[in-house]
């Protein structure tokens, strides 16, 4: 009965998730995260992540539209962050995970207005990124100014 119990529990045939190839996808994911985690991407926060990608990345205009398709496949076949933040977390400094999550913060807060699920979000990532609380502040404060002075 135990190892009947046990089978319920061990799947043999659960398929690990696959490497991840391009080191820029897992960025490119949180920020689309971040863009629909209001449950739609406005045309504001899909400007600010191209231009986010072309400066941070290096990825042409051209590229832009096949890289964001494969990105945003990605998300959506993905159960959670968890592997891309591991990644993220495994390839990038501390202080490059929080530039990261102000870029993030620049997608919530672009339309200038933050809701509480948004809110709620930057927190997990923030966990997930291993930051600790001061610097999700500090990465939400210095977002706001780069905005503010964008306009």
């Amino acid at each position: 009965m135990l190892g009947a119990i046990k089978k319920l529990f061990v799947n043999k045939t659960a398929k690990t998730p696959p490497a991840i190839e391009d080191p820029q996808i897992p960025f490119c994911v949180l920020l689309l995260e971040a863009a629909h985690v209001d449950g739609e991407c406005s045309d504001l926060e899909k400007e600010h992540m191209i231009a986010t990608l072309v400066k941070e990345c290096g990825i042409t205009r051209s590229e832009i539209d096949d890289f964001l398709d494969k990105s945003d496949t990605e998300r959506r076949e993905s159960v959670d962050l968890f592997r891309f933040t591991r990644y993220l977390n495994n390839t990038m400094t501390k202080e490059q995970r929080i530039e990261m999550m102000e870029a993030v913060w620049r997608i919530i807060l672009i339309d200038g207005h933050l809701e509480q699920h948004e809110d709620h979000f930057a927190h997990k990532l923030a966990n997930l990124l291993r930051l600790t609380h001061s610097e999700l502040i500090g990465a939400k404060l210095s977002a706001r100014k780069q905005l503010a002075n964008q306009h």
